[in-house]
């Protein structure tokens, strides 16, 4: 399955370039498992312009990531209750009121699953202009980083 995917996400680049790479980074910061990253140096190696890639892929990225954040906020709550009880419930709540800002950011820049922490600000109510500046605080440079390796390896060979 995961191949398929991968698959997919490299037609979608290949085919489509720029929109691509905002579908693919949209909806992984939503759902899918496929993250943007290779994809978005194989089109900066291809010949896609690097900061526009890494402008595009984060923009995308940062508006999937509020999509998860608001599905977790209107979805979220009470299906996590009953998977993981209403005691660790509110210990993840508190961890992540006391650390939420930090989280995203972290995510954002490493490879922890965004998409995860993107749910979780939304079921633990994170505000959003936070939520938001970290996102594209810790997307950003990833996104540039990814995208200059793509065109400096594309011009190498």
């Amino acid at each position: 399955m995961f191949e398929k995917l991968e698959l997919w996400a490299r037609g979608l680049v290949e085919d489509y370039g720029y929109v691509g790479i905002f579908i693919l980074s949209f909806t992984e910061s939503i759902i899918q498992p496929v993250p943007p990253d290779p994809f978005i140096a194989g089109g900066t190696a291809l010949g896609l312009l690097p900061l526009t890639s890494a402008l595009v892929a984060t923009v995308a990225s940062v508006l999937g990531g509020l999509t998860a954040h608001t599905l977790g906020t209107l979805l979220g709550e009470r299906f996590v209750k009953k998977l993981i009880g209403e005691r660790n419930f509110l210990r993840g709540e508190a961890l992540f009121s006391r650390y939420g800002v930090w989280a995203v950011l972290v995510a954002a820049i490493t490879p922890i699953p965004f998409k995860a922490v993107c749910w979780l600000a939304g079921i633990f109510e994170m505000p959003r202009l936070p939520f938001l500046i970290a996102s594209f605080i810790g997307r950003l440079p990833r996104f540039l980083l990814v995208a200059y390796a793509g065109d400096f390896l594309g011009k190498l060979f």
